[in-house]
């Protein structure tokens, strides 16, 4: 058997050297891809974990909610659509409350609360309060959370199942009259909401003490003030809540609606 020449064991050798220089570039070409996506999955680990939080006046999870936030971050597919930049059909128009002012009762168990709303500054939310409350949707629902955090101070109620969660098929947006510094002062109406601006449901929360609130998400609607009987919130807030180890929970003094009404 003939020996090889030099030339052909030459452009071996150079064939070897480009086979392994091709093989170092698909190696780093390999580990710069999986940085990008550990960087994305980072990121979704992230966008999830603020959309947990961005619910803080939405709703307290429960156990099945939190597991579609799970689920959602290991399948993108199985996570909730976000909701419409559009009011469905069966939301008030604005133009129910524009330009006016309703003033009523909120009356509970534990005494009368006066209320204003006011559609000159918020006339969607207005409009679909007072028209809820001409409905009668809020007789027997209960305020199902209380804040009592040094810096924020706040009853939560009108959930549909009196344990935070909301209507799927009642949201509408968008926010409106949101404070820039996102101070709401004490007696402060404002509609909760989830984790975007046309997440708006049936659930509103009162201050009852000087709250600041972080407004990042894009704020909260006030859409109105207490009139008289601030006194009672302070009353159910002095109660404390039901884990004496938590500033957040549902109220150890049991809050019911037993009527709202405007004028």
């Amino acid at each position: 058997m003939a020996r090889n020449s030099p030339d052909r064991e030459a452009r071996r050798r150079i064939a070897r050297m480009e086979a392994k220089r091709d093989l170092r570039r698909q190696q780093q070409a390999r580990r710069k891809r999986d940085n990008i996506a550990a960087g994305v999955a980072l990121a979704a680990l992230i966008a999830g974990a603020v959309a947990v939080q961005l619910t803080v006046f939405a709703a307290n999870p429960t156990p099945s909610q939190m597991e579609q936030v799970r689920q959602g971050l290991e399948d993108p597919a199985a996570a909730p659509s976000p909701s419409s930049s559009t009011n469905a059909a069966h939301i008030p128009s604005p133009e129910v409350a524009a330009g006016k002012v309703f003033s009523g009762t909120i009356a509970t168990n534990e005494g009368d609360i006066g209320v204003e709303l006011d559609g000159k500054a918020a006339p969607q939310a207005t409009a679909v309060f007072s028209t809820l409350a001409k409905d009668g949707f809020f007789e027997g629902k209960t305020c199902h959370r209380l804040t009592t955090a040094t810096s924020m101070g706040v009853l939560q109620c009108g959930s549909v199942d009196g344990a935070g969660s909301g209507d799927p098929e009642y949201q509408w947006g968008p926010v409106e009259n949101t404070p820039e510094d996102g101070v709401y002062p004490a007696g402060t109406i404002a509609v909760a909401r989830g984790a975007n601006t046309y997440s708006n449901g049936t659930q509103l929360f009162i201050a009852w003490k000087d709250s600041t609130i972080p407004q990042d998400t894009g704020g909260y609607t006030i859409m109105g003030k207490v009139t008289e009987g601030l006194d009672v919130l302070k009353q159910i807030a002095a109660g404390g809540v039901e884990d004496a180890n938590s500033q957040d929970g549902p109220p150890k003094i049991p809050v019911t609606i037993k009527s709202f009404t405007l004028q």
